[in-house]
């Protein structure tokens, strides 16, 4: 069969970066098993049992260097991956072949790799969501002043400013860059545990010896990486996977809603994502610009929110010590859940770098509202000047009306001042309404909200990670 006619993971193949594909890679899980029974003997030798230097040493030599051959061979005759792993493994070091695996069972490989993994993971999830927050943070200062209409309802509401907006969405981020680094903290090991977690193989093999198993345990814990394990059955708690997912789920919650934003705002011309010099918007009309890289934040973010709810099944239909109706859906939903997010995070990296701003365009909207948004305004300039604050209110309602008539009937402009300039009852002309129009006089603290949540909130994050290697912005296709 060709390479053509077989299917190609797209996360891996148009999407995800080379890193994140790594890190739930074949290679990185044999890799990491193969550290696993290193570390195993390593401590099972120096609490005492009778395992050599030599041994450990030809453990090591072979750590890379993994015979997948043969390894396939045996699981075809076997059905078993890793007492396949094990025997291949034994095959290359003849000397350590009979303390491999020495006490364990298979989760003691397989769930410490994925806890391996899931936390690697989440390292590289979080150095690619403080890039994107950088970017929007920089976007969110530059334009922390510029008034633009704000929208409830998707129905044009009081001004607020493009850099306040960006601070929401950045907010977002911040609050899934917590929940992100609250897991990295509470992430455990499973540890040495035995066939139900009760250790009764490592008491065995240590004659009884207590404090020796518990000095295994935390040996091989700590070498790994780790600073606690769980308490287990057989494998490690599934709810570790359900909130795994839950903080991609959120962090692809977020990037969704900034995309659905950018998505509206293109399609009124304020804002939009950069557009390569040689990019094609459509096949058909060729004047198109489409937001095709925000879609494909939409697209990816929905797959991963979905992808979340089979963890939290799993978790939920558990049973007792362990069953085997995990290791399928983990296989899939873990890896892919990784993948979609760090493209998402990739292409808003890339998205919130380039972002192109349209005054004009704002401007032009914000001039067709405002009028509309400045009554109270013209009402209490009207009485300072003498007017019935009853009589004045009635007749900016009237006003209103007829205005709102012009634009929606007519197709005309906004003619709500020069009403009001022509309304003798107002004592206001078109020089003090022009007064009143500054954009800037509608936006409230906006823009000093932006100054004060950049300070306080996401200074302090980015601050902690200064220096971190910036990824690559530029998203595969």
């Amino acid at each position: 069969m060709s390479e053509r006619t077989q299917y190609r993971n797209p996360l891996v193949e148009r999407y995800c970066s080379p890193e994140m594909a790594h890190i739930f890679s074949d290679d990185y899980k044999f890799r990491t098993w193969r550290k696993l029974w290193i570390e195993l003997a390593r401590a099972e030798k120096n609490l005492g049992l009778p395992i050599s230097d030599e041994q450990i040493e030809e453990l090591e030599a072979n750590q890379s260097d993994i015979n997948y051959e043969v390894a396939g061979a045996r699981e075809r005759e076997t059905r078993h991956d890793v007492m396949s792993h094990v025997y291949a493994y034994g095959q290359q070091c003849p000397k350590a072949r009979g303390i491999i695996h020495l006490g364990a069972t298979s989760a003691y490989v397989g769930d410490n790799t994925d806890l391996v993994q899931l936390k690697v993971g989440l390292e590289l999830t979080g150095l690619r969501l403080r890039a994107a927050m950088r970017a929007l943070a920089g976007f969110a200062r530059e334009y922390a002043d510029m008034p633009t209409l704000g929208f409830t309802h998707y129905q044009p509401a009081q001004l607020t400013t493009v850099g306040k907006r960006a601070a929401l969405w950045l907010q977002d981020l911040a609050m899934d860059h917590a929940d992100l680094q609250h897991q990295l903290e509470e992430l455990r090991f499973r540890g040495v545990k035995g066939t139900t977690g009760t250790k009764a193989s490592f008491l065995e093999l240590f004659e009884g010896d207590h404090d020796k198993v518990i000095a295994l345990d935390r040996a091989v814990t700590q070498a790994m990486g780790f600073k606690k394990n769980y308490i287990t059955g057989q494998t490690y708690p599934r709810r570790v996977d359900a909130r795994v997912t839950s903080v991609l789920s959120g962090i692809a919650q977020s990037a969704s809603k900034f995309a659905h934003d950018l998505r509206l705002l293109a399609n009124l011309k304020e804002v939009e994502e950069p557009f390569g010099a040689k990019q094609i918007g459509s096949s058909a009309m060729a004047y198109k610009r489409n937001p095709m890289r925000s879609e494909r934040i939409c697209a990816l973010s929905r797959y991963v929110i979905t992808s979340a709810q089979s963890p939290a099944f799993t978790a939920a239909t558990q049973w007792f010590e362990r069953t085997l109706d995990d290791s399928a859906n983990k296989r899939i939903s873990i890896p892919e859940s990784f993948m979609a997010v760090d493209a998402v995070l990739l292409i808003l990296h890339n998205v919130a770098s380039g972002l192109v701003v349209y005054p004009k365009m704002i401007q032009k909207h914000i001039n067709e509202e405002l009028p509309f948004m400045m009554t109270e305004n013209i009402l209490m300039e009207a009485v300072k000047r003498g007017g019935d604050r009853q009589e004045l209110h009635e007749l900016i309602r009237m006003h209103s009306m007829e205005a709102g008539k012009v634009v929606k009937v007519e197709g005309g402009q906004n003619d709500l001042l020069d009403r009001i300039a022509a309304d003798s009852a107002f004592h206001l002309d078109r020089e003090a309404l022009e007064q009143l129009a500054d954009a800037r006089l509608y936006t409230g603290r906006a823009e000093q909200q932006v100054a004060e949540f950049l300070a306080a909130e996401i200074e302090p994050i980015l601050a902690a990670f200064e220096g971190e290697e910036e990824p690559d912005s530029e998203p595969k296709v």
